[in-house]
């Protein structure tokens, strides 16, 4: 039966970082550990900390990657140097990797980890997975899992990110660290059941944008025009711009649905660019031509309201149950990088506190990101600018 613990801290040397984290978490327990599951912002030697991490725990299977800033027990920081840690006690998991991942190959490179995850343990239940935030179709991912496990095992995560400029992002596995990789966490603890789900707080606005041409996930033309020329026009930018500049203010929404749209307290489903090549845009997923795209504004109050809602709809279906660990991805967008607004920590709160037990938030490990996996109408989704919730529990 797998047991959890977490820490997390805002640490200027890695090994340092790596050492207290783990100290904090499982004290004395550290050689009994199987998984190491670390964020760390940007301001960190990716090959430093999983160095540390087999130093100190040598038995244990080592993942990590980098983010935007980092949610803990310990509550939220996005500095450039946090690291935050989910430490697993227990064998009931198996560990996938891939190096390379593209748009292009999201496909094959997940199926082949999946038929991984499967041969070492084939009652793989859930996965938690984390790709490269930079060029990847990752509606093809979720399509490469579900095409060896099956539909009925939930996939959670994230995609990695830097401090929002979408040049750089980190994965790492025991020993390796990748740029354009990805690792998937198959859960097979038959006691374990997972709810996920996520929200965002923006409203479209305006006449949408039609995808005149595109290649998979990139996105070619715009009403006709050059795609990136016709983007930064809209959002008042020069063509010049960078990808950093358009992030906070260029979330695109596509029409969900209407009984998605009730579920997810939305009209619209968000998506990011995270890189340009020339005028073409890459997109999170693969985009067909004639597809609809809508700027949006974001909401405040919307943000909080349906923080509330998700966090009482996950613990309806917990039927009160307690949680055991809880695994959270944000969008990098929704933190102080998007013009310092919102107050994080009341955020946090809002989804920690109704989880807590005995006066104690569970064990809990959150990223900023670029990206973020969770259920909507009962399928694997993949979803930008939300917050996502994946409670674990008995």
């Amino acid at each position: 039966m797998l047991k959890f613990h977490s820490y997390s801290t805002r640490m200027v040397n890695t090994r340092r970082g790596v050492m207290e984290c783990l100290e904090s978490a499982v004290g004395e327990d550290v050689s009994k550990m199987d998984l190491l599951i670390w964020h760390a912002s940007l301001g960190h030697d990716f090959q430093d900390l999983v160095d540390a991490s087999r130093e100190l725990a040598p038995h244990a299977r080592v993942v990590a990657t980098s983010c935007c800033g980092v949610v803990g027990r310990e509550g939220v920081s996005e500095s450039m140097k946090d690291i935050a840690l989910m430490a697993v006690e227990g064998k009931e998991f198996a560990v996938a990797q891939c190096d390379g991942l593209n748009g292009k190959n999201a496909f094959a490179k997940c199926e082949e980890m999946a038929r991984s995850l499967k041969e070492q343990d084939p009652n793989v239940n859930m996965v938690y997975f984390l790709g490269s935030g930079i060029d990847t179709a990752n509606d093809q991912c979720i399509k490469a899992f579900e095409s060896v496990l099956g539909k009925e095992v939930t996939i959670f995560g994230a995609t990695s990110s830097d401090n929002m400029k979408g040049v750089v992002n980190y994965q790492a596995v025991d020993g390796k660290v990748m740029e354009h990789g990805a690792y998937a966490v198959g859960f097979s603890d038959p006691t374990l059941k997972v709810e996920t789900q996520a929200t965002h707080g923006f409203v479209a606005v305006g006449e949408p944008m039609v995808v005149t041409k595109s290649d998979g996930h990139l996105i070619q033309e715009l009403d006709g025009e050059p795609a990136w020329e016709a983007f930064t026009r809209r959002l008042g930018l020069e063509a010049s711009a960078e990808c950093g500049d358009t992030i906070p203010i260029g979330a695109l929404a596509e029409k969900l649905p209407e009984d998605l749209a009730k579920e997810y307290g939305n009209d619209h489903i968000l998506r990011v660019v995270t890189k340009r090549v020339g005028n073409d845009m890459q997109y999170a997923t693969e985009v067909a031509e004639g597809t609809q795209l809508w700027l949006t504004k974001r909401d405040e109050p919307l943000i909080f309201s349906e923080m509330d809602r998700i966090v009482e709809e996950i613990r309806g279906r917990m039927k009160g149950a307690a949680p055991v660990a809880v695994f959270h991805a944000d969008c990098l967008a929704r933190g102080r990088f998007l013009f310092d607004r919102i107050i994080k920590e009341e955020l946090v709160g809002k989804m920690q506190f109704p989880f807590y037990e005995n006066g104690q938030c569970p064990p809990w490990l959150g990223m900023y990101g670029f990206g973020e996996f969770a259920r909507l109408g009962g399928e694997n989704e993949y979803h930008n600018y939300t917050t996502a919730l994946y409670v674990l529990y008995r």
